[in-house]
């Protein structure tokens, strides 16, 4: 991991952006663009591979299960499941989520959470994806909170910078280190969301230490926190990308409109993120994070996925 996360950091730190995101450029390709199963209403269901399909859309990102008495995905029946509508519909799975179970059980103080992230990389090796999602909002924020509550913004620029639960993140880094032997076993990437800095998260990547990790970066999440969501695409370039949720800001969602390419004030500048798309090379998965209106899902979901290929393509 040396030679890749803590490469990345130090371009960043030398001022060598331009060089870093120009790292490992390939040929532009259309975009492959898939959806959240609970941005199409069908949370851990394989029914949300029809509906997905029937939107359109190319790929599926799948959740490992809600809580840990409902988790679909370590019965192999439902893997089979998956699999056969991959095939009847031509759809894909490109990752595997353990999202919301990991927002209520975080890793970085829960034990078992661990072995939900065990369930998503052995279902991403048999669904055929690449990636696993872990999330870290919630109770698994990284920053540390005071005590009201609330987190500390060090950062003295215009773009923000909080600081980290530094014991938190020693017990995510010591629990990633025993996880990524069954990540490179199944060569199936470890994806990390989080409501950090994408310079906070190399740092912790590199102490992990294997290139198995790498960062889920989400534009809506990232835009939200106050961060330079195209400078830090650029830092990351396309080797720490391993997939990408494209949303707007929570705050900018407007119940009458499709979430993707509206008002654009105070939000994500999908332009520029697009830019910084192209300028490293990045091929991976687009993952729609957008539901629609009641009564409107589908003909939203096809109006963000024209979005998203006419923005990315």
């Amino acid at each position: 991991m040396q030679s890749t996360a803590a490469g990345a950091l130090g371009a960043f730190l030398a001022g060598t952006d331009k060089e870093a995101a120009l790292r490992g450029a390939a040929p532009r390709r259309a975009p492959r663009v898939g959806i959240c199963d609970w941005s199409i209403g069908n949370t851990a269901e394989p029914a949300a591979a029809a509906a997905a399909a029937h939107a359109g859309l190319h790929g599926l990102q799948v959740s490992i299960g809600t809580s840990p008495d409902s988790i679909p995905l370590r019965n192999p029946n439902i893997r089979r499941t998956y699999i056969d509508l991959a095939t009847e519909y031509d759809i894909a799975y490109p990752s595997v989520a353990a999202g919301s179970i990991l927002n209520e059980i975080p890793l970085m103080s829960e034990p078992q959470s661990a072995v939900y992230v065990i369930d998503a990389v052995e279902a991403a090796a048999a669904l055929g994806a690449e990636n696993v999602l872990m999330a870290f909002f919630g109770n698994g924020d990284l920053r540390l909170r005071d005590s009201t509550g609330n987190f500390r913004n060090v950062s003295d620029g215009p773009y923000a910078e909080y600081e980290l639960d530094t014991e938190g993140v020693t017990r995510v880094v010591e629990a990633l280190r025993q996880i990524v032997p069954r990540a490179e076993a199944a060569d199936v990437v470890l994806g990390l969301e989080n409501t950090i800095t994408a310079r906070q998260n190399l740092e912790i990547i590199d102490r992990v230490g294997s290139d198995q990790v790498r960062v889920y970066y989400d534009t809506g999440n990232s835009q939200a926190y106050g961060y330079d969501v195209p400078g830090e695409i650029r830092l990351l370039g396309t080797e720490m990308i391993c997939e990408m949720h494209v949303k707007e800001t929570l705050s900018l969602r407007d119940p009458m409109t499709p979430v993707l390419g509206g008002p654009s004030e105070g939000g994500v500048d999908f332009a520029a993120v697009a830019q910084a798309v192209r300028d490293i090379g990045y091929n991976g998965w687009f993952v729609i994070e957008s539901g629609g209106r009641d009564g409107s899902e589908l003909e939203d979901t096809r109006a963000n996925l024209a979005f998203v290929e006419r923005t990315f393509g």
